[in-house]
C-alpha cells in the first residue's frame, strides 16, 4: 500500500475567538498548494483515495489538486496516530491513500511508521511524504518513497 501525507499549506494565524477550522490559506499558501498539486498530479496513481481534514485550510489545499476527495472528521486537528492509521487502512488498503491534514498528527504518523526515536517528525507546511508498505518474509516494512516540499518544486 502507498500512503501519501500532505500537510496543509500555509494558513493565516488564528485570531482570538476564531474557530480554528475556519482558518484560510494565505496567498503564499495558495502558491505552495499549487506547486504541490502539479507535482502530485504527475505522481499519484490512478485510483488514489484522497481524504481531507474538515479544516478549511486543508480543503483549500486539496481542492487545488482538482480530484475528488472525501472529508473525514478523523483527520481534524487533534487527531491521533491511531485515527490516521484507521482512516487510511494502513497497512492493508488495496489502493493508495492520500491524507491531507495537520501537525503534529501527520508527523507522529511518519515517526511511528519509520520507527524514528522522536514521537513527532517535523513536516513543513505544504510538504508531501510518500510511504510504501511492503511485506517481506511475512514482515511488514515501511519504505520512504519520497519527501518533497513546495520550495523544491
Amino acid at each position: 500500500m502507498d500512503l501519501i501525507v500532505w500537510r496543509h499549506a500555509e494558513a493565516h494565524d488564528a485570531v482570538p475567538g476564531e474557530d480554528d477550522l475556519q482558518r484560510v490559506l494565505t496567498p503564499r499558501g495558495r502558491k505552495q498548494a499549487e506547486r504541490m498539486a502539479v507535482w502530485l498530479e504527475n505522481q499519484l496513481p490512478q485510483g488514489t483515495r484522497i481524504l481531507s481534514s474538515p479544516a478549511v485550510r486543508c480543503e483549500q489545499t486539496v481542492r487545488i489538486l482538482n480530484r475528488k476527495f472525501k472529508v473525514r472528521d478523523a483527520l481534524s486537528p487533534g487527531a491521533t496516530v491511531q485515527d490516521l492509521l484507521e482512516t487510511s487502512g494502513w497497512p492493508e488498503a488495496k489502493f493508495p491513500v492520500l491524507l491531507v491534514g495537520h501537525q503534529p498528527a501527520l508527523g507522529g504518523l511518519i515517526a511511528h511508521l519509520l520507527k524514528m526515536p522522536e514521537e513527532v517528525c517535523a513536516i513543513r507546511k505544504g510538504a508531501v511524504w510518500w510511504l510504501r508498505c511492503r511485506k517481506r518474509e511475512g514482515i511488514y516494512q515501511t519504505v520512504l518513497v519520497s519527501v518533497t516540499s513546495p520550495e523544491k518544486i
